[in-house]
């Protein structure tokens, strides 16, 4: 039975701005305390401020998830100052736009050190204490795009996909620790200020995928895992219904993501070069939101609207999927036909020949010795 909020110590990395700050005021305000980490001090204290004010005992404490031994620390630290942890939210990430041609490969890399290896660093650091407690959540901020890719962030795809598998593999190794769950949640478009702060070599301004989804939903679909853990779940019911499309006709639907990516995800207006705030923790933009909702900004701020608006294609979701795997079985098991038939028999012609005339005498094998006769 997962400890109450109130009574939860809560560790959230990434909890200078968006998704993490909207989510550690959450908690505050349910009466959680909290150990709260990112790379920016300045807007870190904010959160924290904004947490106090609700009620929470706060931590907080200058951290790149990068680094494992810094996250360690995070971790020893809630344990010194709380005496446990029972949620942890592995949620910093960062964005890097453009094509995977010029993408350069440092920022390749950085994106998956903070995304990926930010999280492995989470859960290697919290998972022991854990399953000595017998009890514990980890919840892992994937994304709807590890499931669904779009092009023009290959790394920020990959990472997603990766944690989605981490989680998924870890969860499986648990099973003998039943108080000890994994979960993964996957947020849509999310109004907050990773937009503005990814790494840039696109040539043009970036806005968020449409449509976008207010943070605070994101934040509330947390709330809920801590209180009842799940595998898997989305923040925004576009999420859902495209993930669902995807398992329904997965060439159909990346066309389609793709589309929508060239669509809407590009400003008019040109834009530099920059690796953003991905390698310097520049200041500024620490607020929940990053503004995407309000009726002056680029974008398609209808949240949940567009997935109601388009629930009846779910109406049709099951002959997709029907002649999905249809179409499928035929092709897989025609790739496999070349492996089931056997090869053809060597010609026994002449043995047969011998053997039919009583003629015997010893077999000379390939290395010159004899074996057994002939009869």
């Amino acid at each position: 039975m997962p400890t109450p909020i109130n009574q939860s110590v809560v560790v959230i990395t990434g909890a200078s701005s968006g998704i993490g700050k909207a989510t550690a005021i959450a908690f505050a305000r349910e009466g959680a305390s909290l150990a709260l980490c990112a790379r920016r001090l300045q807007e870190l204290d904010a959160t924290a401020a904004a947490c106090r004010e609700a009620g929470a005992k706060v931590e907080a404490m200058v951290v790149d998830v990068s680094g494992a031994d810094d996250v360690e620390a995070l971790a020893q630290r809630a344990v010194e100052t709380y005496g446990k942890i029972d949620t942890w939210i592995n949620n910093a990430g960062m964005d890097a736009f453009g094509t995977f041609a010029d993408m350069p490969l440092e920022t390749i890399e950085r994106c998956l050190h903070i995304n990926l290896f930010g999280t492995i660093h989470g859960m290697k650091a919290v998972l022991p204490h854990f399953i000595e407690r017998g009890t514990g959540i980890v919840i892992n901020n994937a994304s709807l795009v590890g499931i669904v890719p779009t092009p023009f962030h290959s790394a920020y795809v990959a990472s997603k996909f990766a944690i989605r598998g981490l989680s998924h593999s870890v969860r499986q190794e648990l099973v003998a620790h039943p108080g000890v769950h994994v979960c993964t949640i996957c947020p849509s478009s999310i109004d907050t200020p990773l937009w503005q702060r990814a790494a840039n070599y696109s040539g043009r301004k970036i806005k968020p995928l449409d449509p976008v989804h207010p943070v605070e939903q994101v934040a509330a679909v947390m709330l809920g895992l801590a209180r009842s853990p799940r595998r898997e779940v989305f923040a925004g019911a576009t999420g859902w219904i495209m993930s669902e499309q995807h398992n329904a006709d997965p060439e159909l639907t990346e066309i389609m993501a793709a589309g929508i990516a060239r669509m809407s995800l590009f400003q008019d207006s040109p834009a530099e070069a920059t690796s953003g705030s991905l390698f310097d923790a520049e200041d500024g933009e620490g607020g929940a939101s990053g503004g995407w909702m309000a009726p002056a900004t680029p974008g398609l701020p209808v949240g949940d609207l567009l997935g109601v608006t388009m629930s009846p294609a779910l109406l049709l979701m099951p002959m997709m999927f029907s002649l999905q795997v249809g179409r499928q079985f035929v092709e897989q098991w025609a790739r496999q036909l070349p492996s089931l038939t056997p090869p053809p028999r060597a010609p026994l012609g002449g043995m047969a020949k011998l053997a039919g005339e009583g003629i015997s005498g010893p077999m000379v094998l390939a290395d010159g010795n004899a074996s057994g006769a002939l009869s």
